[in-house]
């Protein structure tokens, strides 16, 4: 099994920056990609952003110029920067991984728990 563990998230005036974290754990062979999500309410979850490969990342056209995605290989560990935020990007922000979890295995997606990030204006 593998576990994410995210953090950062809160409450934070409109312009004002906060940042993300999720770290992967438990039964990790390799890591194909990781990712944000958001889901705010009344609305379909929805992809942030997303990392694989060297460093190859997507982003939500909402988001480009604001969000920054980096990670950390050796602690597994993915961030999302979040600048300049603006009340539309208040929703829970999941973190998502694509994990082998052995050398034959086929990569299965995983989900974090996760953070309310919440804008005011």
């Amino acid at each position: 099994q593998v576990q994410l563990v995210e953090s950062g998230g809160g409450l934070v005036q409109a312009g004002g920056s906060l940042r993300l974290s999720c770290a992967a754990s438990g039964s990790i062979f390799s890591i194909a990609a990781m990712g944000w999500y958001r889901q705010a309410p009344g609305k379909q979850r929805e992809l942030v952003v997303s990392i694989s490969g060297v460093d190859t990342t997507n982003y939500a056209d909402s988001v480009k110029g604001r969000f920054t995605i980096s990670g950390d290989n050796a602690k597994n560990t993915v961030y999302l920067q979040m600048n300049s935020l603006k009340p539309e990007d208040t929703a829970v922000y999941y973190c998502n991984t694509l994990v082998a979890t052995m050398r034959w295995s086929l990569p299965q997606v995983y989900w974090g728990q996760g953070t309310q990030v919440t804008v005011s204006s």
